[in-house]
Parts: structure tokens; C-alpha cells; sequence
């Protein structure tokens, strides 16, 4: 029996330190995002662009970057889930934009999933100012996304509308904007320490145009181009 309870209460003891280990644990991601959040990101909102991030559902928005690329050559480009590969690189040779500071990240399925894999790529970049790209019609989704998800990291996002001829394809539902919300509020302090990393992750520049041809690869209209 007196055995019995020394083991009982040696499990309420591990119990209670594993409790506490937690607490601590949650504290301390807790004070790096209030970090981000109260000094890093305000502290960034001064600095200049040092990223062009571009969320995919329209080719106009990579015509529209591969422009802003063109007038700023040192400034890298993330595009998430975009256009198919070949299209982009013959969008960015059109403009005679560098090819070698264009990365695609393929990843992402979502508006979330735009963040949740682009955040950790940024991050690696040690980027504080990121100049994010899309349509009207897909706002204010991702604006309340990035100010979560990139804003808890301390990264500070300005938002630039690329034109558009149509209706982008990216229509998520209400419903699914208030669970991508809730997502980014809950992830905002997982990736404080959590960066998945993506598999699908190609420079631009290594893009092989002869396999794509032997593919017969189409483009969008609105591209212009002759695929």
C-alpha cells in the first residue's frame, strides 16, 4: 500500500511539472509574439521593401510584378501558388526582369496556405518589409491574413492591388475566410517556433522551357503570350 502511494504521488509530481513546463513554455511564445507584434513590427513599418510577395490566382498579378521587378532588380519575388511555371518565365523575359531573384513556391492550396508556406521562406530571407500582391476581389481576405500571420512575425506588409481584365479564380466563401481566420489567430503563436518547410519551391531562372515545350504547356489569354 505504501508503495501504491509513493507511485501516485510521484505521477501528480511529474503531472504538475509537466503542467508547469508547458506554462512556461506558452509564456515564453507568448512574450516573443507581444516581441514581434509591440517593437518589431512597428519598428519595421519604417524600413524599405525588401520582398515582393505575390499570392496566385491571376497571371495578371505576375504581369503586374514582373514590371515592379524590372525597376527594382535587387528586390527578390515569392510567388505562392501562381501561374504554371513556364508562363511566368516567359512573363518575366517579356519584361526583361532578372530571373534569378524569382522564386515559386507550389505548396499552397489557399489564402492560408499562401502564408503558412511563404511565411518560414520570408523569414529565411530576414525580410522586414514585404510588398504583397493581389487582386481587389481578393481583399480583405488577404489583407487580414497577412497582417496576422506575417504581422505576428514582426514582418510589415504594404498591399498593392494589381489590375485586372476578368474575375481572378481565387473565390473562397465566407465560411472559409472566418476558418482561415481563426487558423492564422491560432497558427500566429505556432509559427513562433514552427516553420514547415515546402518541397515545391523552384528558382525561376532553373525552369527547363524544353520539357515544358514538349509538354505543349497553355497560358492564360490575358498573358499575351503565344501558348
Amino acid at each position: 500500500m505504501r508503495q501504491y502511494d509513493l507511485l501516485v504521488r510521484f505521477k501528480k509530481k511529474i503531472g504538475r511539472s509537466l503542467k508547469l513546463i508547458l506554462l512556461f513554455a506558452l509564456l515564453i511564445l507568448f512574450i516573443h509574439l507581444l516581441f514581434n507584434i509591440l517593437w518589431q513590427l512597428p519598428h519595421n513599418r519604417n524600413k524599405p521593401i525588401d520582398a515582393f510577395l505575390v499570392l496566385g490566382g491571376s497571371i495578371n498579378r505576375e504581369i503586374y510584378v514582373a514590371k515592379l521587378a524590372k525597376q527594382h532588380p535587387y528586390i527578390p519575388v515569392l510567388i505562392s501558388h501562381g501561374s504554371d511555371d513556364p508562363c511566368i518565365f516567359l512573363i518575366f523575359q517579356r519584361e526583361q526582369a532578372p530571373l534569378n531573384r524569382v522564386w515559386l513556391e507550389k505548396c499552397a492550396e489557399s489564402t492560408f496556405g499562401n502564408f503558412f508556406f511563404s511565411l518560414p521562406i520570408l523569414t529565411k530571407w530576414n525580410v522586414h518589409k514585404v510588398k504583397l500582391i493581389t487582386s481587389a476581389t481578393h481583399l480583405p481576405r488577404a489583407k487580414w491574413l497577412a497582417n496576422i500571420l506575417l504581422g505576428s512575425n514582426g514582418i510589415s506588409t504594404e498591399l498593392d492591388i494589381a489590375p485586372e481584365k476578368g474575375v481572378p479564380g481565387n473565390y473562397e466563401s465566407a465560411a472559409k475566410t472566418t476558418l482561415d481566420v481563426i487558423r492564422s489567430l491560432v497558427w500566429a503563436l505556432g509559427s513562433q517556433v514552427i516553420k514547415p518547410s515546402c518541397s515545391q519551391v523552384n528558382q525561376l531562372l532553373a525552369i527547363d522551357m524544353q520539357m515544358w515545350q514538349e509538354k505543349d504547356f497553355a497560358c492564360e489569354r490575358q498573358a499575351g503570350l503565344d501558348y
